[in-house]
């Protein structure tokens, strides 16, 4: 089984939907993902995500379906910089715009069972929202015939292993969904891996001849924009302090 995890194009987050450039870039994901052999396509209740997944509907004949656990990490987080001697002070900050100069001194960050006792996230929301991510994840592998045990997904001969998943998302969702595959700390995650705009991360779901029925999410493309370069159309920045060069 493969699982394609899709961010939506470059974003107009003032009408939730897409910039020219955001439907450029869903044109030519299209063009890519219509000869991907794709089985099913989910994707966000959020504008963005189902205006990038249009053409590809368009081009496959298919149609989607919408999962509310798919929509944008919906948290924001306080961080008194100023009384810990940095220049800026936190508030309503994006959970995975954190400066470095900060997180990367927590050490509670790293580790993926303490990370929802740190100070920033002592209200309970983002565990109760990344156990949201978790369930709806297991929920929709579960329906393909895979059971999670850990880090281990036991199958079945009724389960669909040739199958390819499309999940169309968002930067902070995407990362939460591989951070909840793999165990690394979300914290982590979000603030070292990066999907841009329309990017496709691949997970497939492997097996070894010696574990008979039993499988493991492996992530083996993260990020991947060769569609935009195939056109001639440049990453976009969004969601970075940093151009991509």
């Amino acid at each position: 089984m493969r699982i394609l995890i899709i961010r939506h194009g470059d974003p107009d987050y003032s009408i939730d939907s897409l910039t020219e450039k955001g439907w450029r870039e869903a044109e030519l994901l299209s063009l890519r993902l219509k000869d991907e052999g794709i089985d099913k396509i989910y994707c966000s209740p959020l504008g963005r995500a189902k205006d990038t997944a249009r053409p590809t509907l368009e081009k496959t004949g298919m149609d989607y379906t919408i999962l509310d656990w798919l929509r944008e990490f919906p948290l924001s987080v306080t961080v008194p910089y100023d009384e810990l001697g940095y220049r800026e002070n936190g508030k309503n900050i994006c959970p995975w715009n954190l400066f470095p100069q900060y997180w990367t001194k927590e050490a509670q960050l790293y580790d993926n069972s303490a990370w929802p006792e740190h100070g920033m996230y002592a209200d309970g929301r983002a565990e109760v929202l990344y156990g949201q991510v978790t369930e709806g994840w297991n929920t929709l592998i579960e329906s393909f015939g895979y059971h999670r045990e850990g880090q281990i997904y036991r199958y079945d001969a009724n389960s669909d292993r040739e199958c390819t998943v499309a999940l169309f998302c968002h930067l902070g969702l995407g990362l939460a969904l591989l951070s909840q595959m793999t165990r690394i700390s979300l914290p982590l995650m979000w603030h070292t891996f990066f999907l841009p705009t329309s990017s496709v991360t691949t997970v497939i779901m492997e097996s070894h001849r010696s574990y008979v029925n039993e499988a493991h999410a492996r992530i083996v493309q993260v990020g991947d924009t060769s569609h935009l370069y195939k056109g001639n159309e440049p990453v976009s920045q969004s969601g970075l302090f940093s151009p991509i060069k």
